[in-house]
Order: C-alpha cells, then structure tokens, then sequence
C-alpha cells in the first residue's frame, strides 16, 4: 500500500504552515505585473493547486486584488507576522489556489511547467528552450 501524498511548508517566520494532500494540477511561472509585485521577483512561480486539498494552519492576512484581466478579484494570502506570500485565491476560479512555489519546505522537484502572462514579462528575463508559454493566462 502506497502512502498518502504530503507536501509541507510554510512562512519565513514559521507561524503559518500548510498541508498539500495531492499532487499540484500545474506548476507555472507568472510574469504578470501584479505576481512581480506580490513576489518581489522577476516572477512568481506557483503550484496550481485544488483549493480543497490545501489546508491552512497560522494567522493569515490578505489583500484583494482587483486591478486583474479578467476583472474578478485575487485574493492574495501571506503571514501577517513576516509577510511571506503562502497563495493566491483567484475569485474567476474558486476551486483553484496558487501555492507559492518559494514557500514549500523542499522545493527542488517544482521547477515550472508553464510561462504565463509572458507578455509582461520582463525584457532581460530569458526563458528556457522550449518552454510552452502563453502572452496571457493558459486556455480554459
């Protein structure tokens, strides 16, 4: 018998810790303006995960972004005590959430799969040969 899927981590500060109980559906790097910003990065790059397999331990804060393409509101979690960005809650996908790739205890087999919003993308970022990519979000 196989054992369950665990995928752990948390804050800087160690005040929030999180519980993935599958696999991510994705792993994307977003060079959109908003996830530059909110990442502090050339790009921000995130599990793309059910939101019901995520689960949530420590004191959160918030912050919604409405300034999105598509219009619907990002809800964009992180710890209120260090500020680390944990994920995203997009409003337009509610069963979705975007784990900060940054944030897992070992990140090392979640290179991204998938370059979006590379339109925005900044001019000395070079992105791997090959890589599949899209100008905006991926294709519902």
């Amino acid at each position: 018998m196989s054992e369950a899927f665990k995928l752990t981590g948390g804050c800087n500060c160690g005040a929030v810790r999180y519980v993935l109980s599958a696999p991510p559906l994705a792993v994307a790097a977003c060079h959109c303006a908003n996830c530059r910003k909110q990442s502090g990065a050339a790009y921000s790059v995130n599990l793309v995960v059910r939101a019901s397999t995520l689960t949530v331990e420590g004191d959160l804060a918030a912050f919604s972004d409405t300034d999105t393409e598509s219009g619907a509101p990002v809800e964009r979690q992180f710890c209120r005590a260090c500020g680390s960005p944990i994920r995203s809650l997009p409003a337009a996908t509610p069963k979705i959430a975007a784990v900060k790739a940054g944030t897992l205890d070992d990140a090392g087999a979640y290179a991204p799969q998938v370059h979006i919003w590379t339109r925005s993308k900044l001019p000395w970022v070079e992105l791997p040969a090959g890589a599949v990519q899209f100008e905006q979000g991926p294709p519902a």
